[in-house]
């Protein structure tokens, strides 16, 4: 098991929101099409390339690709549940 800079406490987790927040799609945990901002709102690759062309419409900052939990680290911090959707659907920033 890794050592973190806390000692024995875990640092704070990514949410691993299960969707994208234009669309709608299902984003596993595992998913390489999840694209976040610095503030994990969560965009799949097509809405977050096409859409957004690659800016957060929410607060300005680039999207980068998700990164994937590793299994063993996943079951002992589960992703979240919280489905996120602007009501008022996407645009570019």
């Amino acid at each position: 098991m890794p050592q973190f800079c806390q000692g024995n406490k875990s640092p704070p987790m990514l949410e691993l929101r299960p969707n994208c927040e234009c669309c709608d799609r299902d984003l596993p945990p595992d998913s390489a099409l999840a694209r976040i901002c610095t503030y994990e709102c969560t965009f799949c690759a097509a809405c977050a390339e096409h859409t957004l062309k690659g800016v957060c419409p929410n607060c300005g900052g680039n999207l980068v690709a998700r990164p994937i939990r590793p299994p063993a680290m996943l079951a002992r911090h589960p992703a979240s549940t919280r489905r996120v959707v602007k009501a008022e659907g996407c645009k570019a920033a």
